[in-house]
């Protein structure tokens, strides 16, 4: 059946538009056909005034309006079935007792530890914390930020009933968590900033791992810097005076290195640049060396050649002569060995005309004397010419 234009469906209408839809105007004829007896009229009004209290209670009993930031739950109290609306706009529900809804505020609520004692539920006192070396510091203002995990509205209903019951899981699980994580550093730990968060994400890890049973998430957790006694605080300022001279040391330990860095890149450039001129002198050198070296051993080998040549030559011509004087030796020697041989067959007397040939022009001063009484051979000893 369709709707007629430009009436709204029925859970966008009011109470007040839906009972004018059940009883229209049109009363008024049957008002007229009754002779206008008061009785009648006033039992009429009587009854419409019944019926719109009775639609109005069933109306508002049927809807219920889920604001921005509110989580509800809607039980079916026959069959136990529950279900879960986080979007915000009216909820249909069953009068007579046949659903139950219950809304809870699903915004971010803030667990503050604050202050020297308790106030309420999400406001606590502060928090002390025993740290591993034996010592007590504690944090002035301590704020973590938690909502309702609306996909666990159910959750939260079961465990800590309807409307703002769920706030009593904070207080016992945050201090625990926070005092045990925060407890597991020492005094100059807990001082370091990194640490001091390292610490705050486990507390976060492990609050969410135990809410997170109860339909309950931690956000954030903000915590200040922790606090110690008087003289520990004078400590602290010191070791972080210290600390700002060390970054300046540091920082200028740094600048000096990159002004060390950029001398020796202007050195190793000049270093370069004088190496590369020695080198380009060193090669001209080099070359010109290379240049005379050829020529000379061009030079050298020239003129060993026309010596070699020479030499060749000289050897040759020596080797010919020497040849052509041992021929003429041979036959000088053989001559002079014919002539030996024959002059040994001839007898005394041509011995002896032939000295006389040699001898001839030479004077011999002969001096007789006698050393043997009995000669058997002439000796001649030659004086002088």
């Amino acid at each position: 059946m369709s709707r007629p234009r430009g009436k709204r469906p029925v859970s966008q209408q009011s109470p007040i538009e839906i009972l004018k839809s059940l009883f229209p105007s049109s009363t008024k004829a049957g008002t007229k056909g009754d002779g206008g007896d008061p009785m009648n009229r006033a039992f009429g009004v009587i009854w419409y005034i019944g019926a719109a209290g009775f639609l109005l209670y069933v109306a508002l009993g049927s809807f219920t309006s889920i604001e921005p930031g509110q989580v509800a739950v809607r039980i079916n109290n026959i069959t136990g079935g529950a279900d879960t609306v986080t979007q915000p706009g009216w909820l249909v529900q069953l009068p007579f007792g046949l659903h139950s809804v219950y809304t809870l505020d699903a915004s971010p609520q803030t667990f503050t530890m604050r202050g020297p004692s308790n106030a309420d539920r999400l406001n606590v006192k502060e928090l002390t914390v025993r740290a591993s070396d034996g010592s007590n510091f504690h944090f002035s203002d301590t704020k973590i930020i938690f909502r309702i995990a609306g996909d666990q509205a159910q959750t939260v209903i079961a465990d800590a009933g309807d409307e703002a019951g769920f706030l009593m899981w904070m207080r016992p699980f945050a201090r625990a968590i926070l005092r045990d994580e925060f407890g597991r550093e020492s005094t100059i730990s807990v001082s370091n900033p990194a640490a001091f968060g390292e610490a705050t994400d486990r507390a976060k890890e492990r609050l969410n791992r135990e809410l997170s049973q109860h339909g309950l998430v931690v956000t954030q957790i903000v915590t200040p810097r922790p606090q110690f006694n008087d003289e520990y605080e004078k400590l602290i300022e010191e070791r972080n005076a210290l600390g700002n001279q060390l970054e300046v040391i540091k920082s200028n330990l740094a600048a000096a290195e990159t002004k060390r860095e950029r001398r020796l890149a202007e050195v190793e450039r000049d270093q370069n640049r004088q190496i590369q001129e020695k080198r380009t002198e060193l090669e001209a050198a080099l070359a010109t060396a290379v240049s005379d070296q050829a020529d000379t051993v061009r030079e050298v080998d020239t003129y060993r050649m026309s010596k070699v040549g020479e030499g060749q030559a000289q050897l040759k011509a020596a080797t010919k002569q020497a040849e052509e004087l041992k021929g003429q030796l041979a036959a000088n020697y053989d001559e002079r060995k014919a002539q030996i041989d024959a002059f040994r067959t001839q007898p005394i007397e041509r011995v002896m005309e032939r000295l006389g040939q040699r001898l001839k022009g030479v004077t011999i001063n002969i001096q007789p004397y006698a050393d043997d009484s009995t000669p058997s051979r002439v000796r001649m000893e030659q004086i002088g010419r």
